[in-house]
Parts: C-alpha cells; structure tokens; sequence
C-alpha cells in the first residue's frame, strides 16, 4: 500500500472535478478502501450515521439522466441553463464510480443532528485522504437536486442524501494548486 506523510497528503488534497477525469477505472478494491476507512471516522455515540451509495456503469447514466430530469423540472424556463444541463449529465459520465454520501439519522436522536452531519462529513474526508494518498481525483458536490434523491435511491427511514463523491482518475500535468492564509490569522492563543 502507498504511504507517505500525513501532513504532505492533507495539504495535497485538492478537489478534482469530473471534467477533469481520464477513462482509467477506479477499481472496486480501491473504492472498498475508501469505504472501510471512512467508517473509522470520529462518532458521538457510535451513532455510524455515514451511509454510502456506490454508482457504477450503466447506473451512473440512469443518475445522470434522473439528475438532469430533475433539474428540468424544477428550473424555471428563464432560469433554465443548458451548460449546467449538460453538466449534471457529462459529470456523470465522466466519473469512473460516484459514491452518494447519505446520512442516517440516529432514531433515538442520541446527538444533535449536526454531530452526525459532522460525522459523516469526517468519513467523507477520510476517503478524500485516501483518495489523495492514491492519486485518484475526487469531488464532493452537493446541488439543491440532493433534496429529490428519495425518488431515485431507497432511504431508510431518517436517511438523506448530503451530497455526492465524484471519483476518477487524472493526468498528473494537470496542476491543482490551492492557497490558504496563515493559520495565525485564524488562531487566538489564551494564556
């Protein structure tokens, strides 16, 4: 397994979008990786409120094609834009695998619901992580259309869907570089 330093693969983590995506397949063994060690991350209660949705091949385009449906249906004719039509479809066809990240809802409500958004959102940086260690770009995208994914995916009662995790790989000339102000700008030590 590749390893490298911690530090240098949380500053190499980057979003790389699906426009960006070349046609190597992220395999199902790496995918799995990416969801066990996502269910490692940090939960109040042990609620595990993170819930995967693996979508590959032809399913990839029935989403697609729900998504863009559904953006039609929803999209007032003057605030209809053909480009972001056209993106919903090719986002998904470009992707090598698109994992939708959902949510459920401790039943007994243990923990205030946003520990388990927070909780989930922990998982998801866990596959980021693990995506950068190994090179596969990856996006999280999180479009008003996550609010109808009731009609295309079966949630369990109290699940939601929180977004979707674009996967595939990329030419490494492509260079995505990020900036960040100094962390002392954001810090306030007490003495």
């Amino acid at each position: 397994m590749f390893k490298a330093d911690i530090n240098e693969i949380i500053r190499r983590r980057r979003s790389v979008f699906p426009a960006q995506y070349n046609s190597k397949t992220v395999s199902k063994e790496l995918i799995n990786m990416l969801l066990e060690n996502a269910n490692w991350a940090p939960t109040h209660k042990l609620t595990q409120p993170w819930r995967f949705k693996v979508v590959e091949g032809e399913a990839k385009d029935r989403l697609g094609a729900f998504l863009s449906d559904t953006y039609t249906d929803i999209t007032s004719d003057e605030d209809f834009s053909p480009f972001k039509y056209n993106k919903i479809i090719n986002n998904c066809k470009s992707a090598s695998a698109i994992i939708a990240i959902c949510m459920q809802r401790d039943t007994k409500e243990r923990v205030p619901e946003w520990e388990e958004v927070a909780s989930t959102a922990m998982a998801v940086q866990n596959m980021w992580l693990t995506c950068t260690a190994n090179d596969i770009g990856c996006y999280w995208s999180s479009p008003k259309l996550i609010n109808y994914m009731g009609d295309f995916f079966d949630f369990e009662e109290g699940e939601r869907c929180l977004g979707f995790f674009y996967l595939g790989y990329y030419d490494e000339d492509e260079k995505n570089t990020s900036k960040r102000e100094s962390i002392e700008d954001k810090v306030q030590w007490m003495e």
